[in-house]
């Protein structure tokens, strides 16, 4: 795990480095409130030691700029001060610190602290992940999605460039479940949905969007391009045999892709590959298509 002490002494810094070196933790450096904020950003610590009487912020400064990021305001912060009063206690953790402890440090006291806020840390992150993941298919669930979708398009209005939306439906999948059972429906959810995270790459998100429907956001790329993901994905996906009832069980997907060119919120851009998601079920099932345009499709 990492920790970033931010703190405008050097002796300060070196006793902490030195005080939290059998922890087994990686730790990051910052001389004062605005390097500590910009290493923060950049860092993404699980924890942040933060001095409170610092000349260019203060660490209550800095700790509210923390809890205002929504990327940085779940880190928790621990203060160090030489201060031992109940007022700046008392406001440190009203801003969200989650520990105090006084300088000089006692090196016992010190890392147990640091021991545990990172099991805080630790357990806080399990539950995000549990949060944000689909049990039965152990994709990111649709809450994950809207959270990157917000994120992706927020960097998308600041820095430009582009961003694609991939909705797919499992053709006839109420027919599965009549014709062989739930359990068998359930298994072919997750055969779908390991076959569309191989074809992924590491920054795209393929999510389970609810019931028998998927969705990947295609950060980096126009709807022509998330298209021939799409593609790949239902060629695979063709491939599905499952045993079912002494038979052998085939699948396929339809899919709907949009890309944000044009667009106003991100409702639009789920909406435009929705609507090209629909086109594709009515064009027959198993292909794909495009908000501006069809895409050929090898059957």
């Amino acid at each position: 795990m990492k920790i970033l002490v931010i703190d405008d002494s050097p002796d300060a810094l070196a006793v902490a480095q030195v005080r939290l070196a059998k922890e087994g933790v990686q730790i990051v450096c910052a001389d004062g409130g605005l390097a500590g904020l910009d290493a923060a950003r950049s860092e993404k610590p699980d924890l942040v030691l933060l001095d409170l009487d610092m000349p260019d912020l203060s660490g209550f400064e800095v700790c509210r700029a923390l809890k205002a990021d929504p990327e940085l305001c779940m880190i928790p912060v621990l203060f160090l001060s030489g201060s031992s009063t109940p007022e700046d206690k008392v406001k440190g953790l009203d801003l969200g610190a989650v520990d105090y402890v006084t300088k000089p440090f006692d090196a016992f006291e010190l890392r147990a602290r640091v021991r545990a806020a990172l099991r805080t840390k630790h357990l806080q992150d399990l539950l995000i992940e549990h949060a944000s993941l689909d049990p039965l298919t152990e994709l990111p669930n649709r809450r994950a999605l809207m959270e990157r979708l917000r994120r992706e398009w927020a960097r998308m209005q600041r820095h430009g460039g582009s961003l694609a939306f991939i909705m797919a439906d499992i053709d006839h999948f109420k027919k599965v479940n009549d014709t062989y059972g739930h359990l068998v429906g359930d298994r072919l959810l997750r055969e779908v949905a390991r076959t569309i995270a191989r074809e992924c790459r590491d920054t795209d998100l393929p999510t389970r969007y609810g019931g028998e429907e998927f969705a990947i956001l295609v950060p980096d790329e126009t709807a022509e391009g998330a298209a021939q993901l799409a593609e790949r994905c239902r060629r695979k996906i063709e491939e599905i045999r499952l045993a079912a009832n002494h038979q052998s069980l085939r699948a396929t997907v339809s899919f709907g892709v949009a890309d944000g060119t044009g667009l106003e919120s991100p409702r639009a851009l789920i909406q435009n590959a929705d609507q090209a998601l629909y086109e594709a079920k009515a064009a027959g099932r198993n292909t794909v298509h495009c908000s501006a345009g069809e895409v050929a499709t090898e059957k």
